[in-house]
């Protein structure tokens, strides 16, 4: 036993670091590609396929907001200007792998393959989702903010315990780093060293509110060092620039090096989504100051410059994105066919007993309808 009197080592103090927080601080400056000498090395097939991507979804984004004021979709929060981000995340994960979108994330969806319609099938109100997240491996399109990044975490976590070579790639904007899910989730990935890549869409606004409103951080990035992750700030608007540093932060993942959390730095040109008024709380100056750092443009300088875009291969691009516009117009205009019944379909497992209460009260009432 101890004598009374004797001294014990004493445990180390709680405020010690666990890791070195320099290695994990974000650049000082949002990272760059395009109009810079890495550009050089950038594989021009990729290139060209990041430029395919980003004139098909700048055309997505017009026609879905135009089927909004024809009433086909009830809402529809475009991404127009930040397609980089979208399109080059999508790309830089592998076939394995697990996207989690939020809401505006429609075009990193249809970029990993999933069907355009299939996309726009909750904005529209006809089903749950819209398509298989198993078969796609894309998690719901989350309307909730940051929900999906805890959802991630859980989901990779399994993953690594199961032996699966998985990473999620999570996806929110500048807005949902407000909420409780965002610091529950990082806190989570990092203490288990999860595969998880967290991405910030830093727009600018969470609807009318800016940034400068929401946190006095150097940068969202910065956020990172305080759960113990490696953060990254990169040019929202270079495609070149987010999948290389996406690509990495997945590698990193795969390997068994944590979580990362990245904030690509771009704008959102347009509203919030069609019921909102940005003119409220911004000028028309500031977004023709984007505009003029548009993630197309800078490709196309990029490509062209390299002898990698002509007229004719310009032409091509927006042939096909006018395709895939005119299809989804023309599947959008068709009328759906609805079961009400659907509404208690894909809930839960086994229905509640609430649910299936509430399903044949709507049974009994559709079929008194149907008598009358």
């Amino acid at each position: 036993m101890e004598q009374r009197g004797t001294l014990s080592p004493s445990p180390p103090p709680a405020w010690t670091p666990r890791t070195d927080p320099a290695p994990l601080l974000p650049d000082p400056r949002p990272y760059r590609v395009l109009g810079t000498d890495a550009a050089e090395k950038a594989d021009p097939a990729l290139l060209l396929e990041l430029y395919d991507q980003l004139v098909r979804g700048r055309r997505y984004n017009a026609q879905a907001t135009a089927l909004t004021r024809q009433g086909r979709l009830a809402v529809y929060p475009s991404s127009t200007g930040q397609e980089a981000c979208e399109v080059a995340a999508a790309l830089a994960l592998e076939e394995r792998d697990w996207l989690f979108p939020s809401y505006r994330d429609t075009l990193a969806a249809v970029a990993r393959g999933l069907e355009p319609v299939q996309a726009l099938t909750l904005l529209r109100g006809d089903w749950h989702t819209g398509y298989d997240p198993h078969e796609h491996r894309i998690a719901p399109l989350c309307t909730p903010l940051a929900t999906q990044l805890p959802h991630a975490v859980g989901l990779a976590h399994a993953a690594r315990l199961k032996g699966d070579d998985v990473v999620a790639l999570a996806m929110v904007g500048d807005g949902g780093t407000s909420e409780g899910d965002f610091h529950e989730a990082l806190n989570f990935a990092a203490v288990w060293q999860a595969p998880v890549v967290f991405l910030v869409q830093n727009n600018g606004f969470a609807i009318s509110v800016p940034l400068a409103k929401q946190t006095a951080a150097p940068s969202l990035a910065h956020k990172a060092v305080g759960y113990g992750m490696p953060g990254r700030l990169v040019d929202g608007n270079d495609a070149a620039a987010v999948y290389e540093v996406i690509g990495d932060a997945v590698r990193h993942a795969r390997a068994g090096g944590g979580p990362t959390l990245v904030e690509a730095v771009t704008y959102r040109i347009e509203a919030h989504t069609n019921a909102d008024d940005a003119t409220r709380y911004r000028g028309a100056g500031e977004v023709e100051a984007w505009r003029a750092h548009d993630p197309i443009t800078l490709l196309e300088r990029e490509l062209t410059e390299r002898g990698l875009l002509d007229d004719a291969r310009r032409q091509s691009a927006y042939d096909a994105a006018e395709a895939l516009a005119a299809e989804l117009r023309d599947r959008m205009n068709e009328e759906p066919v609805l079961d009400p019944m659907d509404l208690f379909t894909h809930v839960y497992a086994e229905q509640t007993t609430q649910l299936r209460e509430q399903a044949a009260q709507l049974r009994a009432e559709l079929e008194a309808e149907a008598e009358r």
